[in-house]
């Protein structure tokens, strides 16, 4: 990883000229001067699948901008089993724990290679202070976040085993075949809190039935429709 300043970014520097930092509403109401006096820079960090971005409990000084990729955010159950609560897609922020001085509620891993700016935690302090709109989207990202981990909790806690993949299916793969992979076995079970074998015996089945095609890691094609009937609990 290596420093990038605030000013790079806004200044339409080769590296940072399609960077999601720049378009984000989380800095849209913020002027190319707001950036002159911040001299503490972001880090570019760049991550291969796997690789862990931040540790659960660990003290939170900075918080994250996914400019792309897919990040899952992780916490442990008592026997030591995961839960995936969330999953992080280009221009997503997280963690926002850090702005009000608390660890990390999770580990945040990559899922695919991932290209993220991290801002020192003082600088959206300064800015916040300076800049009342910035607050506001704060804030704003927050809401969104507890309104997808709400999400999580209806949609993939509940139902049957294959309702909950057929849900999945729907919001995170079929929706965006060039971008996103057809996630590990583990992973959607992780997700879902659902068993890998029983993950894996759903997806056959839905193979079988012509609902799902794949190609290599990626999904090739869906068939929504029936997909969204079997989310509902119609077939």
């Amino acid at each position: 990883m290596h420093p990038i300043t605030l000013h790079a970014i806004w200044s339409s520097e080769p590296k940072c000229r399609h960077c999601a930092v720049r378009g984000s509403v989380l800095f849209a109401g913020l002027a190319e001067a707001d950036f002159h006096h911040i001299h503490q820079p972001i880090r570019d960090v760049n991550l291969a699948p796997k690789d862990l971005l931040y540790r659960l409990g660990e003290g939170g000084r900075a918080l994250f901008t996914l400019r792309c990729g897919v990040i899952k955010l992780v916490q442990y159950l008592p026997d030591g089993s995961q839960r995936i609560v969330r999953l992080l897609k280009d221009g997503d922020v997280l963690g926002l724990e850090a702005l009000i001085g608390q660890p990390y509620q999770h580990e945040a891993i990559a899922l695919t290679d991932c290209e993220i700016c991290a801002i020192p935690v003082e600088v959206i302090e300064r800015l916040g202070r300076e800049r009342p709109g910035l607050h506001r989207e704060l804030m704003a990202r927050w809401q969104q976040a507890l309104t997808e981990a709400d999400v999580w909790l209806t949609q993939f806690g509940t139902g049957t085993a294959r309702q909950r993949v057929a849900r999945l299916l729907l919001r995170l793969t079929c929706v965006d075949q060039d971008r996103l992979p057809l996630f590990c076995r583990q992973d959607i079970g992780a997700m879902l809190g659902l068993t890998t074998e029983t993950v894996s015996r759903t997806i056959a089945e839905l193979r079988r039935q012509g609902l799902l095609r794949d190609h290599g890691a990626h999904i090739q094609d869906c068939d929504r429709e029936t997909l969204r009937r079997i989310a509902d609990g119609e077939e």
